[in-house]
């Protein structure tokens, strides 16, 4: 199993650099393998490159292409999100990550760092993308210029949004600690988090927290007059040299940085003689400003001094440069070595990496979100290209799903129906697709017609069936259809968005069958809710199935939501949970769970149980306490069509879930109904579903 950690935080400034580093350099002990991702990065430089991830790239020699670690600029996010395609942003987020996750043991996934626009907006976008990308969290939280009881809160709150967003929280680290308050940090992180969370403190270190001269000249679009070997000089305080030079070297303490008008030499040269003494502070470098420049003869005197300062000149006032400068944060960046292996000396100091690698190494998860599984729809029905055929070829809704497929190229389409109507039908609603790569076939006027009319007078024959008439049903679009797939001229059929249920699966029922063993063919939907999808049957076929019926729904529904990544844990729906109730309705659900144990004995199912105790686990540990479904079922079996069909379409409009579906099981091959009502996304899901089947044996 691939193993991957998202580093998150919810503030700007929080050193998650380090955390990062130390993270990737923990997992390359494990394995060489290693990979790095960002959702989002900021806005890119004049060098076109994301500063933090050529870093995590560079220093660590990381085989991978830098336009594989990142889905999206800041600014696109923002722009997709205000135009409401949440989606789209999320499915471009699993697309990339799932690449990465393909190829490397462990993958490394940075959230982003508040900074720039969007700001706002980022929490959620990160609750987001860890919940839909199905990977534990690690939050980073600064302690810098916060009081100790407001530390303990923002934490506390964000560990509180994660778990509520059902992301499972592997441990939290506190940054930026004031050396004097490590030990009362730990103590009460300790006592407000639960035990099994890794908590770890790192003490603030100065040299980590303070901005290099290179990044105040990439701030302030400066010039290098003079020590460009020393930009890296790290700045611990800055102060503005426009009092006479006496007053001002009583104001300078270690690593200066000065700020002081171009013209007065007397502050410049005063402030390279003191960092040449013994007897004042280092200085980290001299900023330049209001555009001057020191005269000939000063500049000539600078060139011969032997000195360690940069000198930077810079446009515009002494006092809007010092506030810019003021706004400069520490980053790291690939050639900062010494900050780099002060940042992983600091990680393995202070961060307990062996415990983070044992609970990454143990970490299962079974949750799977809408999104992550409407991904791996498409992934499955791609695994080999499929051949279905769509009767209903001149419907609006449709025509639009069969021009989304040809798109994204995932399954090969017949449509029934006749060229020309389907080709104005396109032009009316200004469809763009490829009628020349679709394969049209008129039911009515086909060279297929007299050997589909033999095959279907064969196969019904024995129940009073006629040549005549069986030619005749051959233009049936549901039984043309369903011949096509009978002669191997069609993998699956998805029909019913204008003929109903009958008319759709009558023909499957008569000429494909059901498999061996099973003798009742029945439905599920895969329900997407916010943060996991169920299984639900039967809800579209069965009007009222004895025991032995249900037991087989259970079977082929537990057996469904495995084949699509789902781990089956069957609940036979009732009024009544465990031995709490009595009657006809109870005792059909408790004996066919009884025959679906004996037919299935590894199969993890309960029954009778009701709804709340089936999904709800504060519900189950009062009345199932001792179940290993109640609580977590997957798989939801509804004792009859009226209960399962109004259950799945409330669950639909009250909380907006999508539902997939249905899906028929049971069939020797795979013909699926759609509703009269469905969407093109319905539609779109429903192929989907009927590739997938066909490729599964």
């Amino acid at each position: 199993m691939n193993k991957a950690i998202y580093i998150a935080t919810v503030e700007s400034d929080s050193g998650k650099s380090l955390i990062s580093l130390g993270l990737l350099r923990m997992m390359l002990t494990k394995s060489a393998k290693v990979g790095y991702f960002r959702p989002i990065i900021n806005e890119l430089n004049d060098n076109k490159i994301d500063e933090h991830t050529n870093t995590a790239i560079n220093f660590f020699n990381l085989d991978i292409d830098y336009n594989d670690c990142y889905a999206y600029k800041q600014g696109e996010v923002v722009e997709l999100l205000s135009e409401g395609k949440e989606d789209e942003v999320i499915q471009t987020v699993i697309k990339k990550y799932k690449k990465l996750e393909a190829n490397y043991d462990y993958v490394l996934v940075e959230g982003t760092d508040f900074s720039g626009n969007g700001g706002f907006t980022e929490l959620d976008v990160n609750l987001m993308i860890a919940k839909n990308l199905g990977i534990p969290a690690l939050i980073v939280g600064s302690g810098n210029g916060k009081k100790k009881k407001d530390f303990i809160n923002t934490m506390q709150l964000s560990y509180q949004s994660f778990v509520q967003k059902e992301v499972d929280v592997l441990g939290i680290i506190a940054n930026k600690i004031e050396v004097d308050e490590v030990d009362y940090i730990q103590q009460e992180l300790t006592n407000h988090f639960p035990k099994e969370l890794q908590i770890d403190i790192i003490p603030k270190i100065d040299f980590l927290a303070f901005p290099t001269v290179k990044e105040v000249v990439k701030a302030l679009n400066g010039v290098v007059l003079f020590g460009e070997q020393f930009l890296d000089n790290a700045i611990g305080s800055y102060s503005t040299g426009a009092m006479q030079l006496r007053n001002y070297l009583t104001r300078i303490k270690e690593n200066a940085l000065v700020i002081t008008p171009g013209d007065r030499a007397d502050i410049i040269l005063g402030a390279l003689q003191a960092n040449a003494s013994k007897n004042y502070p280092k200085i980290a470098g001299i900023i330049l400003t209001g555009t001057l420049r020191p005269e000939e003869s000063i500049l000539k005197l600078i060139e011969g001094v032997q000195s360690t300062v940069p000198i930077i000149a810079v446009d515009g006032g002494t006092f809007s440069i010092s506030n810019r400068i003021g706004a400069v944060k520490s980053k790291i960046y690939a050639s900062h070595n010494k900050k780099i292996l002060l940042s992983l000396d600091t990680f393995d100091k202070y961060v307990n990496a062996e415990g983070i690698t044992n609970i990454l190494t143990s970490y299962q998860s079974d949750k799977l979100t809408p999104s992550m599984f409407q991904y791996n729809l498409l992934q499955k029905a791609r695994v080999q290209k499929k051949h279905i055929v769509l009767p209903e070829g001149d419907d609006d809704r449709i025509l639009k799903a069969a021009a989304r497929l040809q798109l994204l190229d995932i399954v090969n389409l017949t449509l029934l129906g006749d060229r020309n109507t389907i080709q104005l039908k396109c032009d009316q609603i200004g469809l763009q697709i490829d009628l020349e790569k679709i394969n049209i076939i008129n039911p009515e006027n086909t060279e297929h017609s007299k050997r589909f009319a033999k095959t279907l007078f064969e196969a019904r024959k024995h129940k009073g069936l006629t040549e005549t008439t069986a030619l005749d049903l051959t233009r049936d679009v549901s039984y043309f259809g369903t011949l096509m797939i009978l002669n191997g001229l069609a993998d699956g059929m998805v029909s019913g968005a204008v003929h109903t249920t009958m008319h759709t699966i009558k023909p499957a029922l008569q000429l494909i069958k059901t498999k061996p063993g099973v003798s009742v063919v029945s439905s599920v939907f895969f329900m997407c809710l916010s943060d996991r999808v169920s299984v639900m049957g039967d809800c579209a076929v069965n009007p009222n199935p004895n025991a032995e019926q249900l037991s087989e729904i259970a079977i082929s529904s537990a057996q469904s939501a495995e084949a699509f990544g789902i781990t089956a844990k069957v609940a036979m729906l009732s009024y009544s949970s465990g031995n709490s109730g009595k009657g006809e309705e109870v005792e059909k659900v408790r004996e066919a769970t009884i025959l679906a144990k004996a037919k299935n004995p590894s199969l993890k199912i309960e029954g009778p149980i009701q709804y709340d105790a089936a999904v709800d686990m504060s519900v189950a540990r009062t009345k199932m306490p001792d179940s290993d479904v109640a609580g977590q079922a997957s798989v939801l079996i509804f004792p009859d069509l009226n209960t399962g069909n109004n259950t799945y379409k409330a669950i639909q409009r009250e909380t907006g879930a999508l539902a997939i579906g249905p899906m028929l099981q049971g069939l020797n091959k795979p013909v699926n109904d759609l509703s009269r009502g469905c969407t093109v996304d319905d539609i779109f899901n429903t192929v989907l579903l009927t590739a997938i089947q066909a490729n599964q044996k």
